[in-house]
């Protein structure tokens, strides 16, 4: 697990540390660096996978993400050229990454390493985060289709359904009937604890009596997922909204994952009303509790509100709960990025917040938390 995230000069970031915990939750104003912070780790992911990194090369575009240029890159109040990047984990183990911008060649989508000897072998072996075990939902998931795409290679490893999800109806399709690893996980309305079971009861909690129904063509390669309700018609995924086609993948990743697995997630609040938001919050506090490490990116009040829900109801420990809130200072002239990082205690109340956005989330949660016995 990742327990601390140290950027500097990346973005918005001159030398920022960040600590993570089993859930950790990126929240804040536009263009503040919350993004930035996921990027960093999909980055060294990137750079790993396409055997770069070994060779002191960070590449900027890849397969999982493209950042665009060194300069893209590059923190605009930097006083030194390096960029760096340092990884805490569990058992002490230390993973230390430097690179050059070198503003000759400030358009490369390639940034090469500073030269120093860095083992980070134990770390490439440890974290989820270069091996399999890791899934990033990216904010642009793939809406409603009348066909999606096969890829075996793809699917037949735990939980990868592609950084768009693109790849969710093909994993139920050959996983449905498997078991999830969770108990904890498990819906209470479930008819089994088989995977496609699963997430049709908790996609019923965002679309009431929805059923899941998925008929694949490997001849051609593609495969199709319909909708119905009791006795009703199929309908295509294109018929019934965004919000179920953009839900389903976050479902299925929780549901299908390993311990020790690694979850970036941008936006689970996208094309959801606000009780399926607190929802999908009160599931992923849940999967953090089962040893799955997920880090959010949000904008949504009702996702806190959902978190904080699940620490009332002792469904996670508010110490494995991380909160960061991201804000520019506001002197204009001044660049970086402020870091709020608010505590949050077993009743599900928070010691600080922004002004003004503080009051707004706790007066949202009116009526929906009751103290706790002894508090």
């Amino acid at each position: 697990m990742i327990t601390s995230l140290r950027l500097i000069n990346f973005k918005a970031f001159e030398n920022q540390l960040l600590q993570f915990k089993p859930l950790t939750l990126l929240s804040g104003l536009n263009s503040t660096g919350k993004s930035s912070v996921l990027q960093s780790l999909i980055l060294l992911r990137q750079s790993y996978k396409l055997k770069l990194i070994d060779n002191q090369f960070l590449t900027l575009n890849g397969p999982l993400i493209d950042i665009g240029t060194a300069q893209d890159a590059f923190c605009e109040m930097a006083k030194s050229n390096q960029i760096g990047f340092e990884l805490e984990l569990e058992n002490n183990l230390t993973g230390r990454w430097y690179f050059l911008y070198d503003i000759s060649n400030k358009e490369t989508s390639n940034l090469r390493g500073t030269g120093l000897e860095i083992d980070n072998s134990l770390v490439y072996h440890e974290s989820p985060l270069f091996n399999i075990g890791f899934q990033y939902l990216e904010a642009e998931r793939i809406g409603p289709r009348r066909f999606n795409d096969m890829l075996n290679y793809q699917v037949d490893l735990p939980g990868q359904i592609g950084t768009k999800g693109e790849y969710t109806a093909h994993f139920l399709y050959l996983h449905g009937r498997e078991p999830i690893r969770f108990k904890k996980l498990s819906h209470p309305a479930a008819k089994s604890i088989d995977l496609i079971d699963q997430v049709e009861a908790w996609m019923r909690e965002i679309s009431p009596g929805i059923r899941i129904e998925i008929k694949a063509s490997p001849e051609v390669g593609i495969v199709n997922i319909q909708y119905f309700y009791g006795e009703s018609n199929r309908y295509r995924s294109t018929n019934v909204g965004f919000g179920v086609t953009y839900t389903l993948p976050i479902i299925v990743s929780i549901l299908s994952a390993n311990p020790n697995s690694l979850i970036l997630i941008e936006n689970p609040e996208a094309h959801l009303h606000p009780q399926g938001q607190a929802m999908i919050g009160e599931l992923l506090a849940t999967a953090a509790s089962c040893g799955i490490q997920v880090v959010i990116e949000t904008h949504s009040d009702h996702i806190l509100n959902g978190i904080r829900l699940a620490v009332h109801g002792g469904k996670i420990k508010p110490e494995d709960v991380q909160l960061h809130y991201f804000q520019r200072p506001e002197k204009q002239e001044q660049t970086s990025t402020e870091v709020i990082s608010p505590r949050i205690y077993r009743d599900g109340t928070i010691d600080r917040w922004p002004d003004g956005f503080f009051d707004e989330w706790e007066r949202s949660l009116d009526g929906l938390l009751e103290p706790i016995e002894g508090d």
